[in-house]
């Protein structure tokens, strides 16, 4: 931020002070739902104050932009940015140690990092699960559970049904505020399914209507009644053609999908990567049943990406981030909207609330890209 101004002291708009700041107050307001008049009131200045930091010709001092993050629940810099065109800051690089006893690692793999002493070690990111998964409660009949801690009754807790891993992400970011996801994996299909059933507070969704080319929306159109479901970006992600580390098989297309001694391994029906290959089999006229391993399913993008890491299969339709996270080749077909889909019923919880806030955040959207290589530039943005 600028050096701290008198209160109500308006900055003239041809001021070069101006467009040194970007000001994010106007969205995060609307967001929450707020007037302005109310907004005003809470933090001591006028409506026409607010209305001028919104419209940026008016920088307030420290003091009101920190009632402003206050009131909103927000972090300053989240109200104020750097112009877009301002650069961002200089990506830091510190050399590392290999974790021994770890596979090669090939640019772009994403790694955890830790110091150990005077080293700066290096581990890779391990997708596969090697723990005890956490669990709250042992089942003692088909509907009946036994908790182990009798007093929790479960209020700060989110329940999302998706397919996209990257959701973990979110859920890491969300633990600050005293938040928990439980990630139950589906695919979109069914994720807008059990939304629609009353089952889940969110469905993750990446359906792409091959008429308009639009994610989501039309299939949201197709199975709930009008303005009873609001939809949220997460992110754009790449779909594409997963292949060994350097493409052994020299796979170039669906084309190849055929060819004697290609092996592929698929998802199942209602699956959004499933859908994008049977409909591109069907733009070369394209039988399934030409297609070795069609029939072969992997629950979701990690498990079919990490078929063709073991070479159980020699390519696959998963996401950029999964061929990442092996270090395996990647040939985009598809960027694709990935949403959240919210019952509108729902959107006033403070949970669901402070989920969304969390999407605006510079913090969460620098991880998505750096481990999923999302673009995030429709982040939180309402689409419906």
């Amino acid at each position: 931020m600028s050096a701290p101004r008198k209160v109500g002291k308006r900055v003239p708009e041809t001021s070069a002070a101006t467009p040194e700041i970007a000001s994010n107050l106007a969205a995060l307001r609307q967001m929450r739902g707020l007037s302005a008049a109310f907004l005003a009131g809470a933090v001591g200045v006028s409506r026409q104050t607010v209305y001028a930091i919104e419209a940026g010709s008016y920088v307030p001092n420290t003091a009101v932009g920190l009632r402003l993050a206050r009131a909103l629940e927000v972090t300053v810099e989240d109200l104020f940015t750097l112009p877009a065109d301002s650069p961002p800051p200089a990506p830091r690089s510190e050399r590392v140690e290999m974790l021994p006893g770890s596979d090669p690692l090939r640019p772009g793999q994403p790694v955890q990092l830790c110091r150990v002493d005077k080293q700066l070690i290096a581990a890779a990111s391990v997708p596969a699960a090697w723990v005890l998964p956490p669990s709250d409660a042992m089942m003692t009949a088909s509907d009946k559970a036994q908790i182990y801690d009798p007093d929790v009754e479960f209020r700060n807790r989110i329940l999302v049904a998706g397919c996209d891993p990257a959701i973990s992400v979110l859920a890491r970011h969300l633990q600050p505020a005293g938040l928990e996801l439980v990630l139950a994996h589906r695919n979109s299909s069914q994720a807008l399914s059990l939304l629609k059933k009353g089952n889940v507070h969110i469905a993750g969704t990446h359906l792409r209507d091959e008429a308009s080319g639009e994610s989501n929306i039309p299939e949201i159109g197709r199975i709930f009644p009008k303005n009873s479901v609001a939809l949220f970006s997460f992110g754009v992600w790449e779909e594409g053609i997963v292949t060994a580390s350097g493409n052994p098989k020299s796979i170039q297309g669906i084309e190849d999908f055929a060819r004697k001694g290609v092996v592929i391994v698929n998802r199942e029906q209602g699956a959004g990567s499933r859908a994008l290959l049977d409909t591109r089999l069907q733009r070369l006229k394209m039988n399934a049943e030409e297609v070795s391993g069609y029939r072969d399913l992997a629950p979701g993008h990690l498990a079919a990406a990490w078929k063709v890491h073991t070479g159980a299969a020699d390519c696959c339709i998963a996401t950029r981030a999964a061929a990442r996270l092996f270090a395996l080749s990647f040939q985009p077909l598809a960027a694709e909207r990935y949403d959240f889909a919210i019952r509108r019923q729902h959107l006033d919880l403070p949970a669901i609330q402070t989920l969304l806030d969390t999407l605006n955040r510079s913090g969460f959207r620098r991880d998505l890209e750096g481990i999923g290589g999302y673009d995030t530039k429709s982040s939180g943005q309402r689409m419906l």
